[in-house]
């Protein structure tokens, strides 16, 4: 990297450029992550007690989210759910990646993409409260249901995790769609006509040539979907039930509102920890290396 750099920028500006990278990821990633270990393995004192006999380190914090039933199922939950948003977002973006890559016309496949990309000019807040309008009680959807006929009374569309669900798919379509859409490109056209040629169907052409070509590509939207849907706040409250809680949202009220940054540590540094067992999982699924998936 360093070589590439030099021969590009010179031996000054690529020194410059490697520096602030590192103190870019120790300062900006490193060490948050380092201080999040260091706090949810200590207990909640008051200031005059740090340093003291009581500031030693244990797994108290940790045993606290094992020992809250709630706490743990809601945990749980949470993990399902993201991984039942990855798989509603892989299945929903896989034909329509392959569309724009293999199918669509140039003109069409630029009318799409502006048609997807357009509404993530607008704050995800703002988006995620506009299904909230949407799925509500006495929303438009509920009313053009009825006007149709389909329904006799109106749908608790935000009862459960059905509204949670939705939107994560929204929010995060772009996460998946856009790094299937690269994997499935560079396919050269020729292979699927000589599956097809071959009297290959339809299905059994995209399991056997376009899937394992695009394989970086659907592991990176998964991951990226996954770790988004377990680590969103914004949507689960907006579009969450008083039932339907998340795990950032108990970590949330540990930091903010219980004043416990301790225990919200050790939340939030198992949640990480989950994260990257996913990532090992995918990777191991689809076979690649963070060198596939980078690119």
């Amino acid at each position: 990297m360093f070589s590439q750099l030099r021969s590009r920028f010179g031996s000054a500006l690529a020194i410059g450029i490697i520096l602030m990278i590192v103190i870019w990821l120790i300062g900006m990633v490193i060490l948050p992550q380092v201080l999040m270990i260091d706090y949810s393995f200590r207990p909640n004192l008051l200031p005059a007690e740090l340093g003291g006999p009581k500031d030693h380190y244990s797994l108290i914090n940790y045993q606290t989210l094992f020992n809250n039933k709630i706490h743990l199922s809601i945990f749980f939950k949470t993990i399902w759910s993201s991984v039942s948003v990855t798989l509603l977002t892989l299945l929903l973006c896989y034909p329509l990646a392959f569309y724009l890559a293999k199918v669509a016309t140039p003109g069409q496949a630029a009318i799409c993409m502006l048609l997807l990309i357009i509404p993530f000019w607008i704050n995800e807040i703002l988006r995620t409260f506009s299904w909230y309008i949407i799925l509500a009680y006495k929303g438009p959807l509920n009313a053009l249901l009825q006007a149709m006929g389909l329904t006799e009374r109106p749908i608790r569309f935000l009862s459960g995790n059905g509204g949670v669900m939705i939107g994560m798919v929204y929010a995060y379509i772009l996460f998946m769609v856009f790094p299937i859409y690269n994997g499935i490109e560079s396919l050269d056209n020729n292979q699927i006509k000589a599956a097809r040629n071959l009297g290959a169907g339809w299905l059994r052409t995209h399991f056997r040539v376009v899937i394992p070509h695009a394989k970086p590509g659907i592991a990176t939207g998964c991951i990226m979907t996954f770790m988004l849907a377990a680590g969103s706040y914004a949507v689960p409250a907006l579009l969450g039930s008083p039932g339907s809680r998340w795990f950032t949202q108990i970590i949330y009220n540990w930091f903010f509102e219980g004043g416990n940054w301790n225990q919200g540590a050790a939340y939030a540094f198992l949640l990480l920890l989950i994260c990257i067992g996913f990532i090992a999982l995918i990777m191991r699924i689809f076979r690649v290396g963070l060198g596939d998936i980078a690119r």
